[in-house]
């Protein structure tokens, strides 16, 4: 049970019932754990005034029904983005019960630091090491009953994708306690704690973690402490923070920051060992090292985009759709479906709909599965394989400066590269991010210039049949627009840049079995979404064409598309049907290509606006959904006579100076 509820209810429903509230970073195996000790009835709403959605779901744990709340993926509990400031939220406004710490055994050190905060929170919980089998496969060994000690609370492993440890974590749920553990700072900075915290009104969680959040400039925090406390009081609070500041170079956010990481490192230290396994190999090490150089990774990048066009836009778009396209619809499927209509379906028109030129057969199915679905699934395929070797968090420090020119950092090149498998779901991991005007910005960004799969993969197997230059010139112009674009966008929307700061994975050799469940579940999510689009795009043209809309549509737009681009008129289908689905267009656009309409000036055209045309409609509302209608109503105002302008321009440069592709 899936309801997405108004922003307005209550986040529990059942006040009365106990709480477990699983937090953690991102990544370490929540949602997992979440669903084991749920099972599969779930909620998700809306946390009361913001868009991050928190899942809960009733349980009964050690014999109490209980609910379980799983929280976004946090990697501070002073909130720099609006997932840590729901977690954070949760914990001031609502006694929590039992707080159970998900942390990844492998990356202990980036869960410490949450250990620690809450333990100054004072809240009882539970840290539970999550993923010890691919610690142990690394030889990273932690001991349990140390660190156990070392904080004063139960501390339990589990393997939760093989409900390992998870009897070790209920009976864990019954004896949770605050942790005694105490970072001790700077002299001046605990004045200032004992200070502010002499001010502030008794809360769900200490009063000293409070006090740390001030110190530490938490700007999301205002909204509480005007809610609860006087005006006067809180001048003063802000006057013993300016004091405490003024001790310090460095900002006190940052120093406190650093003084948890210190402490998190006594504590690793003694807790951690490595085998002779965890020592790694040294060849990953300087290939995850080199991979993040800011010379010797262009050569790593350039391989890894030769390989993947090699994979992609060659062998996918090239043999496979061969294969599918030639073989098994061409020689088989088709002839075979045109024998059966014409034998049972009597009405000419019914005929022409099922088997005509717009036929939901011949043209619908022969584009979704033929055509498109080869070089999506090859493409999926490469994707998982980037995503399990830790190649693309590297990926997102060797370009950090040249997103700092669009006023983001390396972070944002995250959402991007998975706009590469869908812009819609991309559009939804710009919660990453850190603050508004980078969630813009990469939202535009990727509306206008990154292609999803299934028409990335389209243009690969069209590409494939161009020169390097024309290649160049497509990709060379939408990497310039995009620049362009994001660096005046950074001057016009208002905000500052965040700091960037990346949890990288080690370089591994991705497990087979991961990249077949990951590509199955994502041709399926293919097969679901996209192709009943495309049986309704092939609708729409068909009554289009019957009724002569599509004859109508051509005439209006020639003067654009053939005078100003440069393309024959029937381009006109593949940018009307873009509307719909922008693959869809863009398998229209390798259809008059095959068939000899299209010279390489008028593909590279094409692909251009294609590419920077306005995105689906299904990533429109997700843009509607995270950035309101008024943001993303005045992005696709700018995109869509921007594409072919860039088009237009592109067309008069390629033909004014004769350029051969």
């Amino acid at each position: 049970m899936h309801d997405h509820g108004s922003k307005d209810r209550a986040i529990y429903p059942d006040s009365s019932l106990n709480k477990v509230l699983l937090i953690g970073n991102p990544n370490v195996g929540k949602s997992a754990l979440f669903g084991l000790l749920t099972g599969k009835y779930v909620t998700v709403s809306n946390y009361p005034g913001t868009t991050v959605e928190v899942t809960y779901g009733n349980a009964v744990l050690n014999k109490v029904r209980t609910i379980v709340i799983d929280t976004p993926g946090v990697n501070s509990l002073v909130p720099m983005s609006e997932d840590e400031k729901v977690t954070r939220d949760i914990l001031l406004s609502d006694r929590a019960g039992v707080v159970v710490q998900v942390a990844d055994t492998k990356n202990l050190r980036r869960g410490l630091l949450i250990t620690l905060q809450l333990a100054e929170m004072r809240v009882p919980f539970v840290l539970d090491l999550n993923m010890d089998d691919e610690a142990k496969s690394r030889g990273i060994l932690i001991d349990q009953d140390a660190l156990s000690q070392l904080l004063g609370i139960e501390v339990v492993k589990t393997v939760a994708i093989r409900k390992s440890g998870i009897d070790k974590l209920l009976k864990g749920i019954q004896q949770p306690r605050p942790s005694p553990v105490q970072v001790r700072y700077d002299d001046a900075i605990e004045g200032g704690v004992r200070d502010v915290t002499a001010l502030l009104p008794k809360a769900f969680i200490s009063r000293r973690a409070l006090a740390l959040m001030v110190l530490s400039g938490d700007e999301s925090l205002k909204g509480w402490l005007h809610a609860n406390v006087q005006d006067h009081i809180i001048a003063d609070i802000e006057k013993i923070r300016e004091v405490t500041q003024s001790k310090f170079n460095n900002s006190l956010g940052y120093l406190i920051n650093q003084r948890r990481m210190k402490k998190a490192d006594e504590i690793l230290g003694q807790v951690l060992s490595l085998n002779e396994a965890g020592k790694g190999s040294a060849l990953a090490f300087n290939i995850g090292k080199w991979s993040m150089h800011p010379v010797y990774g262009i050569p790593i990048l350039l391989a890894v985009l030769y390989i993947v066009y090699q994979f992609v836009g060659v062998f996918g778009a090239g043999v496979a759709v061969n294969f599918f396209e030639n073989t098994v619809f061409g020689e088989y499927l088709n002839p075979w479906v045109t024998k059966i209509v014409n034998a049972v379906v009597p009405a000419p028109f019914l005929q022409e709909l099922i088997i005509g030129d717009y036929g939901l057969v011949t043209m619908a199915l022969t584009y979704a599965i033929a055509i498109v679905l080869p070089i999506v699934g090859f493409f999926f395929i490469a994707f998982s394989l980037l995503e399990d070797s830790g190649y693309l968090p590297r990926l997102a420090v060797m370009v950090n400066k040249v997103f700092k020119i669009m006023g983001l950092n390396g972070k944002a090149v995250l959402p991007m590269i998975l706009g590469l498998g869908c812009d819609t779901m991309a559009t939804l991991t710009t919660r990453i991010l850190e603050t508004k005007k980078e969630r813009i910005l990469v939202t535009l960004l990727l509306a206008l210039g990154v292609p999803c799969s299934a028409q990335l993969g389209v243009i690969l197997g069209l590409v494939a049949g161009l020169s390097g230059l024309a290649t160049f010139i497509w990709l060379g112009t939408l990497l310039a627009m995009m620049l362009l674009v994001g660096y005046l966008a950074s001057k016009i929307i208002p905000g500052e840049p965040s700091d960037f700061v990346l949890e990288l994975p080690p370089i591994r050799v991705p497990q087979l079995s991961n990249i077949l469940v990951k590509t199955a579940a994502r041709v399926q999510w293919y097969l679901k979404e996209a192709v009943p689009l495309f049986i309704l795009g092939t609708f729409i043209l068909f009554i289009g064409h019957k009724v002569g809309a599509l004859e109508a549509i051509q005439k209006l737009t020639d003067p654009i598309v053939v005078g100003f681009l440069g393309l024959p008129s029937r381009a006109s289908e593949a940018f009307v049907i873009g509307f719909l689905r922008r693959d869809y267009g863009a398998a229209g656009l390798f259809m008059l290509a095959k068939e000899g309409l299209l010279d390489p000036v008028q593909i590279v055209v094409s692909l251009t606006v294609m590419t920077l045309f306005i995105p689906c409609i299904a990533n429109f509302f997700m843009m509607v959904k995270e950035q309101g209608m008024k943001t993303a109503l005045y992005m696709a105002a700018f995109i869509f006579p921007f594409a072919f302008l860039v088009g237009g321009a592109l067309n008069w440069l390629l033909r004014t100076f004769n350029v051969s592709l």
